[in-house]
């Protein structure tokens, strides 16, 4: 697999609104041979992967052909919670410098993330997708990422090791972060790349000034001055730099030896060490040191590249989409178009109108991509939506990522699963216990209750037992710092607590402790459904 140059980063990110030079240009697109620019936004050839005969055959069809897609079509369409940019030159400009600039990720990648997906989406592997409801550049530093990588690998050891099942980790960050390796089963990490954030209000108001809403670092700053509140082109620059600093730190840290199994003792973080799931994590590392031993003993070396290295794709709501296009290339190996600012990109609750922008956009991408669904969604809205993004019904390419609350998911998710089943769709499930449980703690403060995001999860599982269909993942947002924001957990954090370490940019994040021992609850539920499936075919 071919790494981004740290040198070739550090070339690109001094730039500002001005495009480089032609000659830049065609040695970088050289260097990164697998994707080529697309300076004449053509729209793509046929799509070159077709379903198997019996996908095909039970796929919905609209009755009305989508029209053709193009790389910019979605702009004839109702785009919402864009940014008002009040000088339109200097965004164009910057947005021709980003379309200028390498890819942040590669096509192939995002092609093996959609393969694995298929896999979870048949119940043979367990998707983990967690990082920070939104990346902010104040915040960005190498401790952060590395503490939040390794919450992730102690998280996936969990699901491994106690659920018996392959993990595909997805970091979930403003910007998205992670990448395919060879070695053990991989994550998806809300990360490099997770910055905006919808709003439910284009302003904000406060002792009566009014000003536009913040909507992430890579659009405007959070501090309540017009200032910091305008739109600011420059922005989306330092995102897409900060996005590639980021990747290029996890590959490092996921093929560079830090992500071995032999380490599985040491990714603990000292304020986990003397919790009830710090605890518990050492108990388990300890049986893996074990098994390491005994895999040893049988010839399989820790110098083999299943032991060192991970799987790691990065992750991000597809919400900016002037920036979305700038970093879309055409596949030279597959001819096939992808979002190169991520391996995996989602549609949000406020944006999947079928006739959207978005929608628009996501369709003619080959990413793999998800949708989010809340209680509001009907059953046959959520089946033309699945057939406008997957017409060939190819494994992998959808997830569902519901996000309702429990007493919700009880109700509406087994109406949903049913409802895609009748129509064939094959798409993967994933349960975000977050967003449908964050209340309003007695200070004001935006909170979360650890035993409703468990509950929440539970009825995941509960209702795909029901169902006869498989629970393929969870998508958290999660820091690997000791913050206080959202309460109950073992170690009992009160409303009184959310004060002393309440950091979060946006909403509030389960810290490493609260990760750790929510992986705990979801790798016993996983064992269970394991033995189940093999009492089953022992009968």
């Amino acid at each position: 697999m071919a790494l981004s140059s740290t040198n070739l980063f550090t070339k690109t990110c001094h730039l500002q609104s001005s495009p480089p030079p032609t000659t830049t240009t065609k040695i970088v697109y050289q260097t990164m041979a697998v994707h080529t620019p697309d300076p004449s936004k053509k729209p793509p050839p046929a799509a070159t992967t077709a379903a198997t005969p019996a996908a095909t055959a039970a796929t919905p069809k609209l009755t009305a052909k989508p029209s053709k897609w193009t790389i910019d079509s979605w702009r004839s369409k109702k785009a919402l919670q864009l940014p008002e940019y009040p000088n339109q030159t200097e965004l164009d400009s910057v947005l021709q410098t980003l379309d200028s600039f390498p890819p942040i990720v590669f096509a192939g990648e995002a092609r093996h993330l959609e393969e694995r997906l298929g896999e979870a989406a048949l119940g043979n592997a367990f998707l983990l997708q967690g990082g920070d409801c939104a990346e902010s550049f104040k915040e960005f530093n190498a401790n952060n990422i590395r503490d939040t990588f390794r919450v992730i690998l102690q998280m996936g050891a969990v699901l491994m090791f106690g659920g018996q099942m392959p993990v595909i980790r997805i970091g979930k960050r403003v910007n998205g972060l992670g990448l395919p390796c060879s070695g053990y089963p991989g994550k998806v990490g809300r990360m490099a790349g997770q910055f905006s954030k919808p709003r439910s209000d284009n302003f904000e108001e406060k002792n009566g000034v009014k000003l536009p809403s913040y909507r992430g670092d890579n659009i405007n700053g959070d501090a309540f001055d017009e200032k910091s509140r305008t739109p600011d082109p420059q922005r989306l620059i330092r995102a897409y730099c900060q996005s590639a600093a980021t990747l290029n730190l996890l590959r490092a840290f996921a093929t560079g030896g830090y992500a071995a199994m032999q380490r599985v003792t040491q990714w603990n973080l000292d304020f986990t060490n003397n919790s009830e799931a710090g605890d518990r994590y050492q108990e388990l590392a300890s049986r893996v040191d074990e098994a390491l031993g005994f895999m040893s003993a049988m010839g399989l070396t820790a110098d083999h590249p299943i032991m060192t290295t991970t799987d790691f794709w990065t992750s991000h709501e597809c919400l900016h989409l002037p920036y979305e296009q700038s970093l879309t290339r055409l596949d030279s190996t597959s001819g096939s178009y992808y979002d190169c600012s991520a391996h995996f990109l989602w549609a949000g609750e406020r944006t999947r109108q079928l006739d959207g922008a978005h929608v628009e956009f996501l369709r003619g991408i080959a990413n793999p991509l998800g949708i989010k669904v809340s209680d509001k969604m009907d059953p046959n809205e959520l089946v033309k939506l699945i057939d406008i993004l997957n017409p060939d019904n190819k494994p992998g390419r959808i997830t569902i990522i519901t996000r309702m609350g429990a007493e919700n998911m009880r109700v509406k998710l087994p109406h949903l699963i049913r409802a895609v089943r009748r129509a064939g769709q094959i798409v993967t499930w994933v349960s975000d216990p977050m967003h449908g449980n964050t209340i309003k703690a007695p200070s004001g403060l935006k909170t979360r209750p650890f035993d409703s995001i468990r509950a929440e999860v539970t009825a995941f599982f509960d209702v795909h037992d029901q169902e006869g269909s498989h629970p393929g993942g969870v998508h958290l947002e999660m820091t690997g710092q000791n913050v206080t924001e959202c309460i109950g957990g073992s170690n009992n954090l009160t409303f009184d607590d959310l004060g002393s370490r309440y950091h979060t940019h946006c909403d509030p994040r389960l810290n490493a402790s609260q990760s750790l021992e929510l992986a705990f609850i979801i790798a016993e539920r996983l064992r269970k459904r394991r033995i189940g499936s093999q009492q089953s075919l022992a009968f």
